[in-house]
């Protein structure tokens, strides 16, 4: 299996919903439900899209299991997946069984392990982020019924941006969406309380808590606080209440790390961790400044965050058209382009480029696309300079 990646993602995934509400409780017709069955899934779905979807999330499965290292033989095997293509559909059946309706995707958990189950909308546009929320908490909970909620919200935040395209690949990008919340709290609690929330009581916001204390175990860099987590997993219990498994985790890491050094760490990681927003400021101080491979190292960091966004791609493409690089300069303005930039913006860019490259011809074209596309702001010295080339 092969899974891409970006941004600062720990080393198991570099190796390796909101629907609009409807539906009511009223009685729907659906296609007959298929079964399809893999390794560890029993996936029932009225979609006809029931092996695609085993498939699937074998390879969540497979990804989650990399870091916890579970027998898969103490967990109640097939796990369920039920999967509806209509939303009164899907609405009907967890309502009734549930109370409430979680947009997207919502994992039932019974006593009983022929009970539960992973159930999800098909159709919904917030569906695959959600099914990946709750895919984690029904792998998690297959093994361990009252994980320490840390553990639980944590990690299940953290994946919930592993995806499935269209070739039927998993990919990631690091979930950094709850770094500015985390950030902005007036406090931010000692690590410790939120490894024993379970018992020292659990906050609102403590999915912003949970992630941000996972995501610090997983990138701060020290090998210690990434082995004594991943060793406590072990000591995890089904028979446990949540409060007796999180005290069995503190434990072993209270035993292997200094707790007021690893709160200290803890706080400096999350002041020194930038978001997006601030990696952009950044980059464009250090341009300004004339600190250009600094600016390069800043802009790169955020595009690691953020492969997607056409800003890291545009300023990438400025320095290297400064530097001389006029070949990377194209390319990375046309991602930049790609990616939602201002289209005259960068056909002006690149018509200056491929003049500075001696491309006449090309930058001719780019710089009449330009003023085409705005002639409000570059029909004037679009003009002069194809006047100047052609010249």
């Amino acid at each position: 299996m092969k899974i891409t990646a970006s941004g600062c993602v720990f080393f198991l995934i570099a190796a390796a919903a909101f629907a609009e509400p409807g539906g009511g409780t009223a009685a729907v017709e659906t296609a007959a439900p298929q079964a399809a069955y893999s390794e560890h899934f029993e996936v029932i779905s009225d979609s006809g899209d029931g092996e695609a979807l085993a498939v699937e999330m074998e390879e969540r499965f497979s990804v989650y299991n990399r870091l916890f290292r579970f027998n898969p033989d103490n967990a109640s095997l097939p796990l369920r997946v039920r999967a509806f293509r209509e939303l009164a559909a899907y609405n009907e059946y967890v309502s009734a069984r549930h109370g409430t309706v979680n947009p997207g995707a919502v994992y039932l958990h019974y006593n009983q392990g022929d009970r539960r189950e992973l159930v999800i909308h098909r159709g919904g546009e917030d569906t695959q982020q959600a099914l990946a929320y709750q895919s984690f908490i029904q792998f998690l909970r297959a093994f361990v019924s009252n994980p320490p909620a840390w553990i639980r919200e944590g990690f299940a935040v953290f994946f919930s941006t592993l995806g499935f395209n269209d070739e039927g690949k998993l990919v990631y990008e690091e979930n950094l969406a709850w770094l500015e919340p985390v950030k902005n709290r007036k406090e931010l609690p000692s690590a410790g309380s939120i490894l024993m929330a379970d018992a020292l009581g659990i906050p609102d916001d403590f999915q912003t808590l949970a992630w941000s204390m996972v995501s610090f175990l997983l990138n701060s860099g020290k090998r210690d606080y990434l082995r004594t987590m991943t060793d406590s997993f072990m000591l995890l219990s089904d028979a446990k209440t949540a409060e007796e498994n999180a005290g069995a985790v503190m434990q072993r890491i209270f035993l292997w790390n200094n707790m007021e050094d690893m709160n200290k760490d803890y706080h400096e990681y999350l002041v020194l961790r930038k978001t997006f927003n601030e990696l952009l400021a950044q980059g464009q101080k250090q341009y300004a400044d004339g600190d250009k491979p600094a600016a390069v190292h800043t802009f790169q960091s955020a595009l690691d965050q953020k492969p997607n966004h056409f800003a890291p791609w545009y300023y990438l493409g400025l320095l290297a058209y400064e530097a001389g690089d006029h070949t990377a300069a194209e390319e990375y303005y046309r991602s930049s382009m790609r990616y939602g930039a201002d289209a005259a913006l960068i056909h002006y860019a690149l018509g200056l480029n491929a003049a500075a490259a001696g491309k006449n011809s090309e930058a001719v074209e780019s710089l009449r696309k330009a003023a085409e596309l705005s002639p409000a702001r570059y029909k004037e010295k679009a003009g002069a300079l194809v006047t100047r080339i052609s010249s």
